[in-house]
This record gives structure tokens, sequence and C-alpha cells, in this order.
């Protein structure tokens, strides 16, 4: 690999069923490469329709990092991201690879880039205080308190964005200050290898739609997501309320299971879910400036993608 002052690591980034796991698949058949996933949801074990994990095949392939390391019932941070992908990048960089940094989850990439903050850590009382009041009067009244409180935060989010406005007003609660003012404070840190960030977005949002529609219709077909979720409504130990749980798709599943919507509604819903994380990463996207966007509608995004990896190797 090139000699530079940092390695090279490559972030390939997009929105869901832009192609990103296929480039990333086609650009380590040609560089030496190893995969750092960068989806929060592929890191739980048993899930794997839903979130669209790559196949057995796949993941033998190319040596693949952070899929499969958590339970359903546990959480994955940041924090814990960062450090992982720290760690796993001066590693692959040793066994003279070039890491492939490979997903969709933005809020994962904005920490390993701009660094941690000092946020005080989750409150388990005052969270179960905050879904209570939620149960009663709902989670836009809510967002109208943070909206009073810290309007910076409250404008970027919707009004039932349940577990980020729980989030803010814990913040609150527990430092006396905004959370915006807190992330405006945190300073910046210098990463220990140079990342090239390559964006897969579609010049046609209308494709991206019709993608995540089939996608979303692969998943359903012979019940496949619906066996799934069953399964993992059968431990017992889980409910809707986890993160794991909170994944698109699931979510919707989980409802048309405790009868609360039809298939038909269950399948609407679930697209519509999934265009709607759709176009948040799109937004995140677009407050990169560093990156270079490359068309997934493109024949040749793959090629482009490949490009730009060798011309920063050589």
């Amino acid at each position: 690999m090139k000699q530079s002052s940092r390695p090279l690591a490559v972030a390939i980034m997009g929105p869901t069923a832009s192609g990103k796991t296929a480039a990333a698949l086609a650009i380590a058949e040609r560089i030496p490469a190893e995969i750092i996933s960068v989806d929060s949801a592929l890191v739980y074990r048993g899930m794997d329709i839903g979130t669209a994990k790559p196949t057995r095949e796949e993941l033998a392939a190319v040596p693949h990092h952070l899929i499969d390391i958590i339970d359903p019932l546990e959480s994955y941070s940041v924090a814990q991201f960062r450090d992982a992908t720290l760690r796993l990048v001066d590693e692959i960089v040793a066994r003279g690879k070039l890491p492939l940094l490979v997903g969709g989850t933005m809020l994962y990439y904005k920490g390993l880039q701009d660094g941690l903050d000092d946020l005080p850590g989750a409150d388990p009382a005052l969270r179960v205080a905050l879904e209570q009041e939620a149960a009663q009067r709902g989670w836009p009244a809510l967002h109208a308190r943070l909206a009073q409180l810290d309007p910076a935060t409250a404008a970027r989010l919707k009004p039932n964005d349940a577990q980020r406005i729980q989030r803010a007003l814990e913040i609150i609660e527990l430092s006396g200050r905004p959370m915006s003012e807190l992330l405006a404070k945190r300073e910046k840190s210098e990463l220990p290898f140079e990342l090239l960030s390559l964006a897969l977005e579609p010049s046609d949002r209308a494709v991206l739609h019709e993608r995540i529609a089939r996608r979303f219709d692969i998943m359903l077909e012979n019940d496949a997501l619906i066996r799934e979720v069953e399964g993992l409504r059968a431990r017992g130990d889980l409910d809707p309320g986890l993160p794991s749980m909170r994944c698109v798709g699931y979510r919707q599943v989980w409802e048309y299971l405790d009868g609360k919507i039809d298939y038909a509604q269950m399948r609407e819903t679930g697209i519509i879910a999934t265009r709607q994380l759709a176009k948040r990463q799109l937004t995140w996207l677009r407050a990169m400036p560093e990156r270079t966007v490359i068309d997934c509608l493109a024949p040749d995004a793959t090629a482009q993608i490949l490009d730009q990896c060798m011309q920063k190797l050589q």
C-alpha cells in the first residue's frame, strides 16, 4: 500500500439499497481489503433477513468485522463503534490490506470523524419516567417541551422521534444544559488514518424507492422476515422498545404479529419507513462536504469507486 504520513482507509457510504455491499465486495476482488461494517443493525446476531446482512458466501469471500457481535437484547454505542474501528483499521493496515468502511449508519461516521463528546450517560430511571410521560401525553408533546429547552436540537428531530427526543431531554435533565450547546463545544480530533469518503447517492430518487420496495418484497418472500421476527419474539426476552427491534422492518412485522396492522399495511409501512431512512441518510450525507459523490444508479459506479481507490493508493 501507498506509504504516507497516515495510512488510507476508504468509506463507502450511501442510503439503504444504494449498492454499498456489492461495490465493496467488487473492490475487494481487485484490492486486498477487509470490510468494517458501519451499520447499527448488522451488529445483532439472529437478525439476518431484515438487515440485508451479507450472505455466508459474501462473508467468506472477504473478511468482515463488526457483524454478529452482540445479542439483540444488548445495545451498541457510537463510542464502542469508534474504539473498535480505530483498532481494526490499525490491525488491517498492519496486515497490508485496505480497510473498507461500509454502511449507512451516518451517526457512526460522524462519531468516528468528529470524536466523542462529554454527554452524560444514560439514566434508566429517568428514561422510564420519560417513557411513562410519553405514554400519557405523546412524543409530540415532549418534542414541544424540547423545542422550548433546546430549539436547535428540536428543529432537527421529528415530533415522533422517540429515541432522540428522550435522549435530548435526558441530557438536559442530567447536565442542566442543552445537547446542542454541549455538542458545539466538542473538540474535533484528527483520525490516525486518512479517510477517503465515497458516497453512493441516486441521481433519481424514484429509482432508489423502487429498489427499496423490491428489496423489502424479497425479504417478505416465503414469509422469511416474518419467520425471523417470530423466532425473535419466541425468545420471550425481547420487546418492541429495544433498539434492535426498532430497526426498520422488524418494528412493522412485530406490529403485524401483534395484530395491530394487517399484511398489506405492514408491507406499506415497512417500505415507507425504509424510504424515510434513506431520506435521513441522504440528509446526513449532504452535510459532509468532504465526500466524493458517485451516482449509485450509474452502470460504472463500482468502476468509479475503484478508480478513486487506485488513485489514492498509487
